[in-house]
Protein backbone atom coordinates (compact mmCIF):
# COMPACT_ATOMS: atom_id res chain seq x y z
CA UNK A 1 0.00 0.00 0.00
CA UNK A 2 1.30 3.42 -0.91
CA UNK A 3 0.77 6.62 1.02
CA UNK A 4 -0.24 9.16 -1.65
CA UNK A 5 -1.97 11.81 0.51
CA UNK A 6 -3.69 13.26 -2.55
CA UNK A 7 -6.39 15.95 -2.47
CA UNK A 8 -9.97 14.75 -2.82
CA UNK A 9 -11.50 18.06 -3.90
CA UNK A 10 -15.21 18.52 -3.36
CA UNK A 11 -16.80 15.59 -1.53
CA UNK A 12 -20.11 14.34 -2.95
CA UNK A 13 -22.31 11.46 -1.75
CA UNK A 14 -25.27 10.15 -3.71
CA UNK A 15 -28.68 10.25 -2.04
CA UNK A 16 -28.92 6.44 -2.01
CA UNK A 17 -25.50 6.15 -0.41
CA UNK A 18 -26.29 8.83 2.14
CA UNK A 19 -29.47 7.02 3.20
CA UNK A 20 -27.95 3.52 3.15
CA UNK A 21 -24.44 3.84 4.60
CA UNK A 22 -23.34 4.31 8.18
CA UNK A 23 -21.68 7.78 8.40
CA UNK A 24 -18.77 6.54 10.54
CA UNK A 25 -17.98 3.84 7.98
CA UNK A 26 -17.97 6.43 5.20
CA UNK A 27 -15.57 8.65 7.18
CA UNK A 28 -13.24 5.71 7.88
CA UNK A 29 -13.34 4.65 4.23
CA UNK A 30 -12.50 8.17 3.06
CA UNK A 31 -9.47 8.22 5.36
CA UNK A 32 -8.38 4.86 3.95
CA UNK A 33 -8.94 6.03 0.35
CA UNK A 34 -6.82 9.15 0.83
CA UNK A 35 -4.01 7.10 2.40
CA UNK A 36 -3.91 4.69 -0.56
CA UNK A 37 -5.74 1.80 1.10
CA UNK A 38 -8.04 0.86 -1.77
CA UNK A 39 -10.19 -1.43 0.36
CA UNK A 40 -11.67 -4.51 -1.25
CA UNK A 41 -10.25 -4.18 -4.76
CA UNK A 42 -8.57 -7.09 -6.49
CA UNK A 43 -4.88 -6.96 -7.36
CA UNK A 44 -5.52 -5.79 -10.94
CA UNK A 45 -7.57 -2.79 -9.75
CA UNK A 46 -4.97 -1.99 -7.09
CA UNK A 47 -2.28 -1.85 -9.80
CA UNK A 48 -4.59 0.36 -11.90
CA UNK A 49 -4.85 2.80 -8.97
CA UNK A 50 -1.07 2.89 -8.60
CA UNK A 51 -0.81 3.73 -12.31
CA UNK A 52 -3.59 6.30 -11.88
CA UNK A 53 -1.64 7.99 -9.11
CA UNK A 54 1.44 8.22 -11.29
CA UNK A 55 -0.41 9.30 -14.45
CA UNK A 56 -3.15 11.46 -12.94
CA UNK A 57 -6.12 9.22 -13.75
CA UNK A 58 -9.29 8.53 -11.78
CA UNK A 59 -8.99 6.55 -8.51
CA UNK A 60 -11.43 3.92 -7.28
CA UNK A 61 -11.80 2.22 -3.90
CA UNK A 62 -14.39 -0.27 -2.63
CA UNK A 63 -15.49 -0.78 0.96
CA UNK A 64 -18.28 -2.46 2.95
CA UNK A 65 -20.04 -0.74 5.84
CA UNK A 66 -21.18 -2.33 9.12
CA UNK A 67 -24.48 -3.36 7.48
CA UNK A 68 -22.60 -5.23 4.72
CA UNK A 69 -23.48 -2.62 2.09
CA UNK A 70 -20.69 -2.30 -0.48
CA UNK A 71 -19.85 1.18 -1.72
CA UNK A 72 -17.33 2.89 -3.94
CA UNK A 73 -15.27 6.01 -3.48
CA UNK A 74 -14.16 7.57 -6.76
CA UNK A 75 -11.81 10.53 -7.08
CA UNK A 76 -11.84 12.16 -10.51
CA UNK A 77 -8.63 12.45 -12.51
CA UNK A 78 -8.24 16.18 -11.87
CA UNK A 79 -8.85 15.51 -8.14
CA UNK A 80 -11.60 18.14 -8.13
CA UNK A 81 -14.36 15.79 -6.89
CA UNK A 82 -14.57 12.62 -4.84
CA UNK A 83 -17.84 10.74 -5.01
CA UNK A 84 -19.23 8.17 -2.56
CA UNK A 85 -21.78 5.89 -4.20
CA UNK A 86 -23.36 2.49 -3.73
CA UNK A 87 -21.96 -0.53 -5.52
CA UNK A 88 -24.09 -1.37 -8.55
CA UNK A 89 -25.17 -4.76 -7.13
CA UNK A 90 -26.84 -2.99 -4.18
CA UNK A 91 -28.62 -0.62 -6.55
CA UNK A 92 -29.85 -3.51 -8.66
CA UNK A 93 -31.25 -5.40 -5.67
CA UNK A 94 -32.87 -2.32 -4.17
CA UNK A 95 -34.61 -1.52 -7.46
CA UNK A 96 -36.25 -4.97 -7.46
CA UNK A 97 -37.71 -4.86 -3.97
CA UNK A 98 -41.31 -6.04 -3.70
Amino acid sequence: MSNPKFAVGKLVITINAQHSLHPEDVAKALARHVSGDWGELDEHDRRENELSLAQGYRLLSAYTDCNRVTFWIITEADRSVTNVELHISHLMWSSFEC
